[in-house]
């Protein structure tokens, strides 16, 4: 039961809505392109690569927490 609730479970569901909000804020963005709003979309598009890279960041530091055991 305390695994359930460690350090790298809690980052890891973290990780899980990140993609799953990149995922929605990217409909959106397509959908903001088809009623015209290029502006909107290209901002959007901007803070979408962010998401991305922190993503990235968070992947490798749960693996790094996996392989030390500290998860």
């Amino acid at each position: 039961m305390a695994n359930e609730y460690s350090l790298s479970d809690v980052l890891e569901r973290i990780y899980e809505n990140q993609l799953a909000l990149e995922a929605a804020v990217m409909e959106l963005t397509l959908v903001a392109e088809a009623e015209g709003l290029a502006d909107v979309g290209t901002n959007i598009r901007g803070a979408l690569v962010a998401i991305g890279e922190n993503g990235g960041h968070i992947k490798q530091g749960l693996a790094r927490m996996r392989v030390l055991g500290k998860g």
